[in-house]
């Protein structure tokens, strides 16, 4: 077990412990927080995507009162 568990001082072990840390405290404040479970990781291929991807994400603070999970609504 110990050849597949994440190494100490590594990047992944340093992301758990401080992950490990946030929640504990996150949760005295707000308890149902929780980690985002996934992620969209992608590829900027052309000069068009890239500014697609760029106007979302300059115009998307905009747009945070809209979103369903804005708590300060």
């Amino acid at each position: 077990m110990a050849d597949i568990s994440p190494k100490q001082r590594s990047l992944s072990s340093v992301i758990r412990s401080y992950k490990s840390s946030v929640s504990r405290q996150a949760r005295l404040i707000h308890a149902d927080f929780a980690w985002q479970t996934r992620f969209h990781d992608h590829i900027i291929r052309d000069e068009s995507k890239y500014w697609k991807i760029r106007e979302y994400i300059r115009d998307n603070p905009a747009r945070w009162g809209d979103d369903k999970y804005n708590y300060a609504q």
